[in-house]
């Protein structure tokens, strides 16, 4: 159990009687627990400033150090270069991924661009084939008409002529038959063919 120096003052016989044999007596109780002071509690100085534990202080610091500094060299710093040399990696191989994604992006554009001048160019070629063949076709289709209308109106002029003639023809032989019955209701009598005909002739009106 626990005795406090306060305990041991008031009551030194009880103390006396509670303690085992062999024990210390209480006068040289400095504690709770009952253990005596060292030395070094004696003079009241705190060990790690006690300047006859500077050797062995000394020796636990560099037991200390050399093997932090062994860890460090072999443990925590591979595993950390190990770590930066794949961050290191992993940003070379996303920077050479985004080089060749931004190559084939401006290839894809640049290819882009040619089809789209060829597929213009091709269009104008057409339009402009398109436009020539209808032109021509066109002026072909003109001349056919016009040649085939000159064919109708030259058949055209050549039947007038024909009805031209024809009716020429009948106004003469109306105009004599006319005269004759002209002749007949004023003179009473019949007149020659041949004298009606000159007649017929003679009153109808010079070709120019």
């Amino acid at each position: 159990m626990f005795v406090t120096s306060a305990f041991a003052q008031t009551a030194p016989e009880a103390t006396e009687t509670l303690a085992a044999p062999g024990a210390a007596p209480v006068g040289e109780l400095h504690t709770e627990t009952g253990v005596a002071h060292d030395d070094a509690h004696a003079t009241g100085v705190f060990p790690p400033f006690d300047a006859s534990t500077y050797p062995s202080q000394l020796l636990w610091l560099v037991i200390t150090f050399g093997l932090f500094y062994l860890l460090m060299q072999k443990v925590i710093v591979p595993r950390v270069g190990g770590i930066l040399e794949q961050r290191h990696d992993r940003i070379a191989q996303d920077l050479d991924e985004a080089a060749r994604l931004k190559a084939d992006a401006d290839a894809a554009v640049e290819t882009y661009e040619k089809e789209l001048a060829a597929a213009r160019s091709k269009a104008h070629t057409i339009g402009e084939s398109a436009r020539d063949a209808a032109k021509t076709k066109a002026t072909s289709d003109r001349a056919a008409i016009e040649a085939e209308l000159a064919q109708k109106l030259s058949a055209a002029e050549a039947r007038i002529g024909e009805i031209k003639t024809q009716a020429f023809a009948q106004v003469g032989a109306i105009a004599e038959d006319t005269a004759t019955a002209i002749v007949d209701q004023l003179i009473g009598a019949k007149a020659s063919a041949g004298d009606i005909k000159a007649a017929v002739v003679a009153a109808s009106p010079k070709e120019a």
